[in-house]
């Protein structure tokens, strides 16, 4: 017997070892691909300095620097040539190099392009959460409780809907007044009422505004003065290629001007690569031996703006009307969530992830469209990837999306986000199943303006919604 015993704890060492062997040749795996992905953006981004003879950094002239001090709050009427500058990359370049991912361990069985890329992500050896593990996550969405953001008719407690907004208004200002981060998070739950939901988020980010931030703000002002970087014109062109054409966000066209501008200086960002799988672009100071000390990162930041960046920071424009208020919680959402949207890893919330989990939902509990989307050679993530990396932002109505960025902060989890994109074409199942283009499917799918959010999550999540436990 104890023979037996001694063999079996031997095999369980074994096994445990393998594991962590296998998860470290996954750690390294993915480090890799964020690398090579990370080369491939710093030589656009090089190739194109090159193209049109500009550097990537220099002193501002002192009389660009003073028109655009005396324009910085109207900073939409400083005029500079963008038509050199095309933005690095966008979300269908991302989407390319993830299709592309070869599991070290997979040998596929059936691909739907042979040689050229996967048809889905269901060869990455990913662990996501199951639609019972999901009810679990999101319990309170799950009961059928009232919430804000679920018209009365599909309430459980209807007759008390009327007076819920101003129920959830007055306990709100005293889930304020605690100044306790854990209890406003609890309380978002069930959504923020409109008046308050600034400072709720502000408080649960940790990024309530004291003079210490006003003074940091004004130092990045400062820098966006002094230095001209060539970062500088991708961000005003994906501004003005982005918001300025959206009719919900052109008019603070100004604001996010400042914002990003800033955000490009702020050092402070560089704390996510510590806990990222990605790493800055290093430069050599000009005309300085290629050192340590000479060494900078670039942008200050250390993050290269993609096609449709600037929409992180649009909804935010909602519920702030101060830029430096909305600057530090615009910072403190991509510290905590955004910056996982666009870089190769194996955290359960980043972008490959997310991916995965959509493909999985789609697939148990949506199976009739999975197979007409097979059927008619269009993949699934393809249809949806725009509004998982942008977390649907410049997707969904600006009210819609804050219900939405309210349950990604209450419940720390942006597994809200491929649950919405998987509910969104259940609901549109009966259109989508009588096209059979990717072109016809994006027309079915392009204006979500008409969605309620809470009201579709709520159905997919109860118990007794046409989607089968798993």
């Amino acid at each position: 017997m104890d023979d037996m015993k001694d063999k079996s704890i031997h095999l369980s060492v074994e096994k445990l070892s393998e594991e962590i062997q296998n998860m470290k040749i996954y750690k390294d795996f993915y480090t890799d691909l964020q690398m090579q992905w990370e080369k491939r953006i710093h030589k656009s981004l090089n190739s194109m300095c090159t193209e049109i003879g500009v550097s990537l950094a220099r002193f501002r002239l002192a009389s660009d620097k003073d028109e655009l001090e005396e324009k910085w709050n109207e900073l939409s009427t400083y005029d500079i040539d963008l038509t050199p500058y095309r933005p690095v990359y966008a979300p269908k370049d991302f989407l390319e190099v993830l299709l592309w991912i070869r599991s070290p361990n997979y040998r596929p069985i059936d691909a739907f392009y042979s040689g050229e890329g996967n048809w889905d992500f269901t060869q990455i050896p990913l662990k996501v959460k199951t639609l019972s593990e999901l009810r679990q996550l999101y319990q309170q969405i799950t009961r059928g409780e009232p919430l804000l953001g679920v018209n009365p008719n599909m309430c459980s407690a209807s007759s008390h809907y009327l007076t819920l907004d101003a129920e959830r208004t007055a306990l709100g200002e005293k889930v304020l007044a605690s100044n306790h981060a854990p209890v406003a998070q609890e309380f978002l739950k069930r959504g923020a009422p409109r008046s308050l939901r600034g400072r709720l988020w502000a408080q649960v980010m940790g990024s309530d505004i004291k003079p210490v931030h006003r003074e940091y703000f004004a130092e990045l002002k400062q820098a966006v003065l002094q230095y001209d970087l060539m970062i500088d014109k991708l961000i005003i062109k994906d501004v003005q290629l982005t918001a300025s054409n959206d009719d919900q966000y052109f008019v603070f066209e100004d604001m996010l001007y400042q914002v990003l501008l800033c955000f490009s200086r702020d050092t402070e960002i560089l704390t996510v690569f510590n806990h990222s799988s990605s790493s800055p672009i290093h430069g050599i100071l000009k005309s300085k031996p290629a050192t340590i000390e000479n060494t900078v990162v670039y942008p200050p930041s250390g993050v290269i703006p993609f096609h449709g960046f600037t929409m992180y920071a649009t909804a935010f424009c909602y519920l702030y009307d101060d830029p430096c208020a909305l600057y530090f919680t615009f910072r403190a959402f991509y510290l905590r969530y955004w910056f996982r949207l666009h870089e190769v890893s194996s955290h359960e919330q980043g972008i490959l992830s997310l991916c995965l989990l959509f493909e999985r939902l789609l697939q148990r509990h949506e199976t009739q469209l999975w197979i007409h989307f097979k059927m008619i050679n269009v993949q699934p993530i393809r249809v949806v990837f725009k509004w998982l990396m942008r977390a649907f932002s410049g997707h969904l109505p600006p009210e819609q999306l804050l219900y939405l960025w309210d349950t990604i902060i209450a419940f720390d989890s942006l597994q809200v986000i491929p649950l919405l994109a998987v509910c969104i074409l259940s609901f549109r199942r009966e259109n989508l199943l009588q096209v059979d283009t990717l072109q016809n499917v994006e027309a079915v799918l392009a204006d979500l303006s008409s969605l309620q959010v809470m009201p579709l999550l709520q159905i997919a999540l109860m118990k007794d919604s046409h989607w089968h436990t798993d």
